[in-house]
């Protein structure tokens, strides 16, 4: 039976996991900062753990099982909760969440933030074109899911920016695009997001061909993401965030202005429309 929780309903695999977490370190002595400095991490992090911010993961869950003589307790704890996201981006997304802001360039594709449901099923049937359709359903409500955070009060700072190849490469065709690019366009008018098109007149530049998304937090260091087919990688060795920082300026700078953008965004848009009109 499961265990219930403060507010009187079950308890949750993930809540009876942060409570070991919490109980197994008060019993070692040690406090969120001493548990920290042993599995390289700070104690501020220890404690998102402990309150559910992130994610117990399963490299981290080695170290903790190290450090408190558990054996792998913690391990098979973590390899239990499995994300709804492919497992090289399911950290990703975790910081998503907690980031104050998000900053991100896309080369060929709507960044998954922003796609509409129509727009995330073309993109994930396309590139699994013999998926079960539960399967492809799951990994669609999964990506639309995380859209919600444009509507938290507290959402991050977002600002895209966009190859012209985004637009112009039509995805689940014209009626799919019209929608997506108007819902771009929507975010936009509302800021919630900032946006600016590199148009395909600017020719190379610092970020040619590299997806990347750069995030910021109130109390951690700057984390850079980036991704190709069925990969990708957190980084957060500050050169190297510093070095992503310095493709994104260039990308940014080699775009058009945020209004002539969003022109731009709109009128692709009415282009799509137009196509399924006739």
């Amino acid at each position: 039976m499961a265990k219930p929780n403060d507010e009187g309903g079950a308890q949750t695999p993930e809540e009876f996991a942060r409570e070991e977490l919490r109980g197994k370190r008060e019993a070692a002595g040690l406090t969120q900062e001493g548990l920290g400095e042993r599995i390289f991490a700070t104690g501020a992090y220890v404690g998102m753990m402990e309150s559910g911010r992130r994610r117990l993961r399963p490299e981290i869950a080695k170290l903790i099982d190290r450090e408190l003589n558990t054996g792998d307790y913690f391990f098979r704890l973590a390899r239990a909760f499995k994300s709804k996201h492919s497992e090289y981006f399911a950290n990703a997304a975790e910081l998503e969440g907690l980031a104050t802001a998000i900053y991100e360039y896309a080369p060929t594709l709507v960044p998954g933030l922003l796609q509409t449901e129509a727009y995330a099923r073309a993109v994930i049937r396309a590139t699994s074109p013999t998926a079960l359709k539960e399967r492809v359903d799951a990994l669609v409500a999964a990506r639309t899911e995380r859209a919600r955070l444009l509507s938290d009060p507290e959402a991050p700072e977002m600002w895209i920016v966009l190859h012209e190849a985004v637009l112009r490469t039509a995805v689940g065709g014209p009626e799919v695009m019209a929608a997506q690019l108007r819902q771009i366009a929507s975010y936009a008018h509302a800021h919630r997001i900032l946006v600016q098109v590199v148009p395909f007149t600017a020719g190379a530049h610092g970020a040619v061909g590299s997806m990347m998304a750069i995030m910021q937090f109130a109390e951690a260091p700057d984390v850079a993401y980036t991704e190709g087919p069925y990969a990708g990688q957190l980084l957060d060795y500050p050169a190297l965030v510093q070095r992503h920082w310095k493709s994104y300026d260039l990308a940014r700078a080699a775009a058009l202005s945020p209004e002539v953008s969003l022109t731009l965004v709109e009128s692709v848009a009415e282009e799509y429309a137009t196509c399924v009109r006739t």
